[in-house]
């Protein structure tokens, strides 16, 4: 009896314990494949093909440490440390960072999660939800639209979900560096986001403003403005948005062509449609197209993107991506962006065609 009640005693200071202690998770995707992109610059400026072999092609290769602690009365300490590497090289995908991806602690509890430090933007999370393509980094809108994957030091975020309705908040005192004394506005972005979801439907819009990250380019600044929608149906989804952006102060837009000598192009339109189609329960396929309409500007192209994706297991998948980008007057939208500096950009005023297979294990 004595042994019985001393045992039950240890396990019950043992759960007490486990209850108070962190706990933290070590997490992480590897994804390469092969990829061939023809139009690209050869020697001398001429169009070559290009075959190379490419890290994070569906998602970025990564891998991170996840930790969550229980404050009690419904309150939890978090924090995530994310780290991208080259799956080819073995190399930081960031020289200059260590955790490249995020590096953020915080607070979370019914009424939603605040956290402080480098994080993924407004515009980064509302492409996870509404780009067909799940921004992959080969190929998505953040080819034609790069703002979808980009993130923010120095941010302070809010995010609260309240049945079907999620709102969030960014604040970024510097996007990109340190703050500049003296310089309030300097490197300063901000954005709001709210998405709907009931049953098969999902809406959604999202804000942000940027502005310049020197003392010098402090008073121009970029504002963006999207909305988009989902509907699923038995194994099929389809996706629909829009967004605006409009250069102040002499800010460009990337990829926006002088539409004159010595002028600039401030005002773009982004059109795209999506179909997702789950053929199998190992099966799925996506396609989508986007439009890009530079005001005062015939140089708007557009980018076709379909994938098949095969999962062997929950953790491991075969997957291939072909793109398409057509460019007109000058635009230069290659399947990994404009003016990209990796082997496939394209020539000036070139089509181009990309494709990559590739295989990713989650763990």
């Amino acid at each position: 009896m004595k042994m019985k009640l001393f045992a039950a005693a240890v396990a019950a200071l043992a759960a007490g314990g486990a209850y108070a202690q962190s706990s933290v998770t070590l997490y992480g995707v590897a994804d390469v494949g092969l990829e061939y992109t023809n139009r690209t610059p050869g020697p001398n400026g001429q169009s070559s093909n290009a075959w190379r072999m490419t890290s994070g092609n569906q998602s970025g290769s990564r891998w991170g440490l996840r930790g969550v602690e229980d404050l009690g009365g419904g309150l939890k300490g978090i924090f995530t440390l994310e780290s991208g590497f080259n799956v080819d090289t073995g190399g930081q995908s960031d020289s200059s960072r260590l955790f490249n991806r995020n590096a953020y602690v915080g607070l979370q509890n019914q009424w939603g999660t605040l956290t402080l430090g480098r994080q993924q933007t407004l515009f980064y999370d509302f492409g996870l939800v509404y780009d067909p393509m799940a921004i992959s980094t080969r190929y998505s809108i953040t080819s034609i639209a790069p703002e979808y994957a980009s993130r923010a030091d120095n941010a302070a975020k809010y995010v609260g979900t309240f049945g079907g309705l999620t709102v969030a908040a960014l604040y970024s005192f510097q996007n990109n560096g340190n703050e500049i004394p003296g310089v309030f506005s300097a490197g300063r972005e901000y954005g709001f986001t709210a998405m709907y979801g009931a049953g098969p439907f999902s809406v959604g819009a999202t804000y942000d403003q940027s502005n310049g990250s020197t003392a010098a380019s402090a008073g121009q600044s970029i504002r963006r403005a999207s909305v988009a929608g989902t509907y699923a149906f038995g194994p099929a989804k389809v996706y629909a948005g829009y967004r605006w952006a409009k250069g102040y102060n002499g800010a460009t837009l990337p990829g926006a062509v002088a539409s004159a000598p010595g002028s600039v192009v401030s005002t773009a339109n982004l059109y795209w449609l999506g179909l997702g189609y789950q053929l199998t329960p190992a099966l799925s396929l996506t396609g989508a197209a986007y439009y890009q309409d530079f005001r005062n500007t015939s140089a708007d192209p557009w980018q076709f993107v379909a994938t098949a994706d095969y999962a062997l297991s929950k953790r491991t998948d075969l997957y291939t991506s072909v793109s398409y980008t057509k460019n007109k007057s000058g635009s230069s939208l290659g399947v990994d962006g404009y003016n990209s500096s990796t082997a496939s950009n394209v020539i000036s005023g070139g089509n181009q065609f990309g494709a990559v297979v590739g295989v990713r294990h989650k763990f």
